[in-house]
Formats: C-alpha cells, structure tokens, sequence
C-alpha cells in the first residue's frame, strides 16, 4: 500500500531527523509566542520557504537539462543522467523516498505539512481564529467565510 501523501516523505525519513525537524519548529513556535511581534514577518518568511517537493523538482530540472545539453553537445553518455533523474522522481512520486530526500531532509527541508503545521501554530498565536462564529447563532455560509479567512490569513 502507497503511504498517504502528507506523510510519504516523513515516513520515510529517519526519526532523529523527524525528531530534530519537530523539535526546531516546536523551538520557533515558542519564540514568536514571546515575540508576537515577529509573527507576520515569519509568516512572510514560510510563505517563501521552498518545500521538499519544490526542491526536489527545481534539482531535477537543472539535472534533467544538463543532461540532455550535455548528451547533444559532448557525449551521448550524458542521456543517462536524465533518465536516471526522471526515475529517481517516479520513484519519489510513488514512494515518497529517492537518493537526495535524505540529504535534503539533513539539510533541514521541510514537507509542505511540515511547513503547514508551523504557519498554523503562528496563526493560532496571533489569534486568528478567535473570529470564528460558533455553530450556534451562525449560518453555515457565515462560518465557513470565517473559517476560510483565517486559513488564508
């Protein structure tokens, strides 16, 4: 059975790095708690902050390109390193593992969720959902505007 998307790459990371990731944004989450301050500007920063995904597909392009540039111009041998990249992608697609995911994950890359859960949390600090309407004396379209809103911050 494939692992579910949100957790595909995590699954697949060792726990201490899991651990450190966690442990890190748990770190910065508490900061911003004291500084409440700093919060919209770090959510400017997560907004900005590359995703696991993201990484993967940038290295692979510049991977899959130069290889193609390389196979027309210097040598056929070259080609390989497209097809090798393009199956390292499948495979992360299906198994949300391949060669660089650990070396990125040491690097302190993080899954959109990853980056998700931080945004919320910061969110949540700023009070942004306090706004929300309760179920009672509420129309559901009002709520749900509401809920939608914060989310989108």
């Amino acid at each position: 059975m494939l692992p579910a998307t949100t957790e595909r790459v995590s699954s697949n990371t060792s726990d201490a790095i899991n651990r450190r990731l966690r442990r890190e944004t748990e770190d910065r989450v508490a900061y911003f708690a004291r500084h409440p301050d700093e919060i919209d500007a770090r959510l400017d920063e997560l907004d900005g902050e590359w995703d696991i995904e993201r990484t993967l597909e940038a290295n692979a392009s510049v991977l899959g390109f130069a290889g193609v540039a390389l196979g027309a111009g210097v040598d056929r041998r070259w080609l390989a390193l497209p097809a090798l990249v393009t199956g390292f992608l499948f495979q992360h697609a299906v198994q949300g593992w391949c060669p660089p995911v650990p070396v990125m994950r040491r690097l302190g890359i993080r899954t959109a969720s990853e980056i998700g859960e931080e945004r919320y949390a910061l969110k949540a600090l700023r009070g942004d959902f306090t706004d929300i309407p309760s179920q009672h004396g509420s129309s559901l379209l009002e709520r749900t505007r509401k809920v939608l809103a914060a989310v989108r911050g």
